[in-house]
């Protein structure tokens, strides 16, 4: 698989593990690396202003794709490559799928819950087929893939969730894999 840009969602705030923080920055030194184009929220805060910082840092190309409401909120990133500035959240989500050939979920909430559950339904329903990464930095989503195979286990999903989701401990994982 050639991927020359990849989604990137993951938290307006930063958390309290330094280990996200981290991780996000090695990660967007990997995809400047490898040339591969960050697809963001657009947001300068968090996790999502540390991934689009590294990538930059690193000389590689950041888009962003923020909805006019959350442009007071999570503070649009103005020195980034690209920026579009969309009417609302399921315009984004449409339009950083589309832009991406694969994604990363990195620790977030809600919101990121809300991408990546979308993305996985998606996946499975077979509107798309793109790879979806997930990055379990300091075991953040352990309990979630515990409530997956749960969900497998109880018949709930289709296929086993390694069959849609690739789980990575750490960046440098997730570069070898995507690679």
């Amino acid at each position: 698989m050639n991927i020359k840009a990849i989604a990137v969602f993951c938290g307006s705030q930063a958390g309290n593990n330094p280990i996200f923080a981290k991780h996000t920055a090695e990660l967007g030194k990997l995809l400047a690396m490898l040339q591969i184009k960050l697809v963001y929220g657009g947001g300068k805060k968090g996790l999502m202003g540390i991934i689009a910082d590294s990538v930059l840092e690193h000389g590689g190309e950041v888009m962003g794709v923020i909805p006019k409401v959350l442009t007071e909120w999570e503070q649009q990133h103005t020195g980034i490559t690209e920026l579009a500035v969309v009417p609302d959240m399921h315009t984004r989500k449409r339009m950083m799928y589309e832009m991406s050939d694969a994604a990363i979920i990195l620790p977030g909430g809600f919101g990121t819950m809300d991408e990546f559950f979308e993305m996985l339904t998606w996946n499975q329903l077979k509107i798309h087929d793109k790879k979806i990464y997930l990055l379990n930095s300091g075991a953040y989503y352990q309990h979630l893939i515990l409530f997956m195979r749960q969900a497998a286990t109880e018949q709930f999903l289709y296929e086993p969730i390694e069959d849609r989701i690739i789980v990575c401990d750490n960046p440098v994982e997730l570069f070898n894999k995507i690679q």
